[in-house]
């Protein structure tokens, strides 16, 4: 899915991972009130859209990413981006390995 990619339908996310609309939306800093207006098709901002779809799809944990993740991915890039181009790589086949051992929740809740 790319960035501020149109989500379609979030209560079809929201269903397939199996939380009711407060656990579901409270992730994202979302009132159950407010998801439940998104759910009925009223239009969800980018940032909204963007957590929801970092949170629920990619499965990324906010409380664990800091600035500084940011700044050193940046500088990593800029400085060495061959060893960038070789760790992204490097990750991309042990994720790949891992769905492929596993069942992947993104293509359950996305495909």
């Amino acid at each position: 899915m790319k960035l501020f990619e149109k989500i379609t339908n979030p209560r079809e996310i929201r269903r397939k991972l199996g939380l009711n609309q407060q656990e579901f939306w409270s992730r994202i800093g979302v009132t159950q009130s407010g998801g439940s207006r998104y759910e009925s098709g009223r239009n969800m901002p980018k940032p909204v859209r963007e957590l929801l779809r970092l949170v629920h799809v990619e499965q990324v944990d906010l409380t664990r990413v800091r600035r500084e993740d940011f700044e050193i991915v940046e500088y990593l890039k800029e400085t060495h981006p061959d060893l960038y181009k070789s760790l992204r790589k490097a990750v991309r086949a042990k994720l790949d390995a891992t769905e492929g051992s596993t069942s992947s929740s993104s293509e359950s809740v996305t495909g």
